[in-house]
């Protein structure tokens, strides 16, 4: 009875799915309690400071034998990487092309998502589940973020600058960008043989910082958006039509890379790892990025489509990690060929 019920039903889906439900309250808390004033500036700054130490830990915690074992391995890296820099954005451009779909705001959104990296945490773990190749997993999703802090600038400039909407190439975006994010992940692996160890055998510290920074970058900038008038710009239509076209991008995407990476000849492995790498988008990166690249411009509503797409790519993505591993072949059989 006590494990059946209504009520464990409900405590189960809040264990499994709190962090969900904690950025959904983030949003709620900023649309009834938004920080502004003085008090958002000093918020932002804690903001600014807890992104930095998340790339700090990154760079710990990722082991450089792990990355040489993954290097090797460039061509699956060259698909991952074509997916999520030259896909992505292709089919972001296909979207924009179609006229009076969404606010301005939302459409600016939708095109930032296809010109971000990768997760790193996200993929690596349904790599794992789903009995991928690892190794290559945590070298493509690691390399993704990494390039990132230098492909996404580039590319919101080029993007935007010719479709005539949002920020163009900006040199100070870049720089904030790099001293945020990559200083810290440089500085971090610097120490990595020192640290991790400790953070790889203590996970916790890793996980609080990153999805309590996480919190905090969407409390702050759905706060910024509401005081700016948000929820009086935003239809309840136009947000059920970001849900429905990010899950036809995330749906086509799966298809491709899954199917796409069959033609080429990887093995069985290799196509689960360029499936769920090539097809995550990153909120931990994403997050901080439009702070800088879209400063004072709607970031609450640009970001937007980035959170729906963060929450569907793991709902599906955990599904389908579950059916790789139920349908996988025995272990011995998994290495039989490179």
């Amino acid at each position: 009875m006590s494990g059946s019920g209504p009520i464990a039903g409900v405590s189960r889906f809040v264990k499994r799915e709190w962090y969900t439900l904690a950025i959904v309250g983030m949003v709620v808390l900023a649309s009834f309690l938004p920080i502004g004033g003085r008090p958002a500036v000093v918020f932002d700054h804690a903001t600014t400071l807890a992104i930095a130490l998340l790339f700090f830990l990154h760079g710990a915690r990722l082991s450089r034998d792990v990355v040489i074992a993954g290097v090797t391995h460039w061509r699956l890296h060259l698909v991952i990487l074509a997916t999520t820099f030259v896909l992505f954005p292709v089919l972001g451009l296909i979207i924009w092309a179609i006229p009076g779909v969404l606010p301005e705001a939302l459409k600016t959104g939708i095109m930032f998502l296809a010109v971000l990296p990768s997760t790193v945490q996200s993929s690596i773990a349904f790599v794992s589940i789903a009995r991928g190749n690892v190794p290559a997993a945590v070298c493509a999703a690691s390399a993704s973020n990494i390039f990132g802090m230098f492909i996404t600038p580039l590319l919101v400039g080029l993007i935007f600058h010719n479709i005539g909407s949002g920020p163009g190439f900006s040199l100070d975006a870049l720089e904030a960008i790099v001293l945020q994010l990559l200083l810290p992940f440089v500085a971090g692996q610097l120490v990595q043989p020192w640290l991790g160890p400790v953070l790889r055998r203590h996970k916790l510290l890793t996980q609080t910082v990153d999805r309590g920074s996480i919190l905090m970058v969407v409390y702050a900038a759905f706060s910024e958006a509401v005081i700016g008038g948000l929820w009086h710009k935003v239809s309840v239509d136009a947000l059920a039509i970001v849900v429905a076209i990010d899950i036809v991008l995330l749906a086509v995407v799966l298809v491709i890379t899954w199917f796409g990476s069959a033609a080429i000849g990887f093995n069985r492995e290799d196509r689960i790892t360029i499936m769920f790498c090539g097809s995550k988008k990153s909120l931990a990166s994403g997050a901080p990025m439009a702070n800088v690249l879209f400063a004072g411009q709607d970031v609450g509503a640009i970001v937007l489509p980035l959170m729906f797409f963060h929450q569907i790519q793991l709902m599906v993505c955990a599904v389908l990690a579950r059916r790789f591993a139920a349908s996988a072949p025995p272990e011995e059989d998994l290495h039989g060929h490179a």
